[in-house]
């Protein structure tokens, strides 16, 4: 094979699924789906051909219906190349992608990917971490966060109320902001520290988060709970038990700073996920980052097990 032979095109439409899914990755089973709810889009689904073998393919998401890109999901390379292809390739494709999809100096969007939990120890996992690191980093991509993905099922116990806490539903986007904002301040989450990093404010990069991410689900906001000290005490926390396009979720969690270390933690999870089971789910996901540990320790605690983890990649 020379790089002269590689063509580099998006796909002509649907039709082309069994083409892109030459290469496998955990996220298959949603494009038939994503395709005709309009989370992706054919010129945003790009492959490198040798004649009719697949050697590298990458694809972007937005939400149902979006009009740009949000969320750079699909980056796979033919792992029996040997590593100088795979990363020229790798890095062709994702450049001639990039410059069709994207205007000159626009911010890209994050890319994720979905590892297994074990890829560290695990040396076929881990190849394929490093293989497609080493081409991100070419372009000027780097590392943001590790994180936890995890899972509760019924096979888990429904956590029972503790009484410490009350709870009460969310009154307006406000009410929710005004707790958001100071749990900002001093988050272990990296993308809150990336936002902050940034220059935006505690309350900006609340607002932030909650228009791009709450705003947009369809699931009822009654669902939302703020976590109060019983008899007027004030309030403690919030839990955003959610269903995004794929999943019920655990979206978003905190704890007032000056509440912390009192263990209300796994109060105000355990109220979420009785929202959440309460609707016959299955099966519920959160994720944490791998270094908000009292985060991670309160999701073991309440049943959830730590099944796959995932990269974040940014460009500044």
């Amino acid at each position: 094979m020379t790089l002269t032979s590689v063509s580099y095109r998006s796909l002509t439409g649907p039709e082309e699924i069994d083409l892109f899914c030459r290469l496998s990755y955990v996220l298959d089973h949603e494009l038939p789906d994503d395709f005709a709810n309009g989370c992706r889009r054919p010129e945003w689904a790009w492959v490198a051909l040798d004649g009719d073998r697949l050697l590298a393919r990458l694809a972007w998401w937005t939400t149902p219906g979006g009009d740009v890109p949000l969320q750079f999901d699909f980056f796979d390379v033919d792992d029996s190349l040997p590593q100088d292809r795979r990363d020229e390739v790798g890095l062709r494709l994702f450049e001639t992608a990039t410059a069709a999809v994207f205007p000159a100096g626009a911010k890209l969007p994050e890319y994720g990917r979905f590892v297994p939990p074990d890829w560290h120890e695990d040396p076929a996992s881990r190849e394929v971490v490093e293989s497609r690191t080493r081409v991100l980093e070419k372009t000027g991509a780097r590392l943001l966060v590790e994180r936890l993905r995890l899972e509760w099922t019924p096979s888990s116990p429904v956590p029972e109320p503790a009484g410490r806490l009350v709870f009460r539903p969310v009154a307006d986007r406000e009410d929710l902001l005004a707790l958001m904002t100071p749990v900002m301040e001093g988050t272990l989450d990296a993308h809150g520290q990336a936002d902050l990093a940034s220059g935006l404010s505690a309350r900006e990069a609340a607002e932030r988060h909650y228009d791009e991410e709450f705003a947009g689900f369809k699931s009822p906001h009654e669902w939302w709970r703020i976590a109060e000290l019983p008899d007027g005490g004030g309030p403690v926390g919030f839990v955003v038990p959610a269903r995004n396009t794929y999943h019920p979720i655990i979206a978003y969690l905190g704890v007032l700073p000056a509440q912390r270390g009192n263990g209300y933690i796994d109060e105000i999870l355990a109220e979420g996920t009785r929202i959440l089971a309460a609707e016959g789910v299955d099966h519920i996901r959160a994720s944490t980052d791998l270094g908000n540990v009292p985060m991670a320790k309160a999701f073991a605690r309440a049943g959830y097990v730590n099944f796959e983890r995932s990269l974040n990649f940014i460009w500044d």
